[in-house]
Order: structure tokens, then sequence, then C-alpha cells
């Protein structure tokens, strides 16, 4: 058994987005990941090889997905980006912390 907590153990200052991983095994990836004003470096997108479930718990961003289409997500909100659909993190909060589901 194991007991965390997502919101705690968040150091004061971060100088590049907190990425903590849960879980991650037999096809499942769950991260908690913390974001202040970061975004994703120019010229940068994601790619990745598993869909995503990815739940704001507190703030809010703004994602860019190819061909331009932006989403703005709020504290509550959930997206479900699939495999390989090309992505970036345009804006966060001053705190943002997002809980990201890989499978």
């Amino acid at each position: 058994m194991k007991k965390g907590n997502l919101y705690e153990k968040i150091p004061k200052k971060l100088y590049k987005e907190l990425f903590n991983k849960i879980i991650s095994e037999k096809g499942i990836k769950i991260e908690r990941i913390v974001s202040r004003k970061h975004i994703t470096p120019k010229g940068k997108w994601y790619n990745q090889n598993k869909n995503e479930f990815v739940l704001v718990l507190k703030g809010n961003a703004k994602l860019r997905f190819e061909k331009n289409k932006i989403i703005n997500v709020k504290k509550g909100d959930y997206i479900i980006i699939p495999a390989h659909l090309k992505h970036r993190v345009e804006k966060t909060d001053k705190e943002t912390i997002w809980l990201v589901v890989f499978y």
C-alpha cells in the first residue's frame, strides 16, 4: 500500500516543470505535473506513443494542437489526447497542477 497527496511536496521555487511518477507498470503510467507559468519550449511538440488522460486539479492552461487548434482548460477540466496527436503547452497559471494518465 502507498499513500500520497497530490497537493503536497511541491517546492516553493520551480525553475522547470515538476514531473512526479505515481505509477508506471503494465502499460499504464500516472504522473503529477506542476507548472508555474511554464510552457513547452518554442519549436517543440509532444508526440506521445500512448493516449493521455489529462485532468487539471488546480489552475488553468492553454494547449495548442497541430493545425493550430487551441483548447483552454481550467480546474476540473479533463481532456483525452490520442496517441501521436502533436500538442504543446502555450500557457499555464501561476500554479497549475495536472494529473496525467498514459495508457
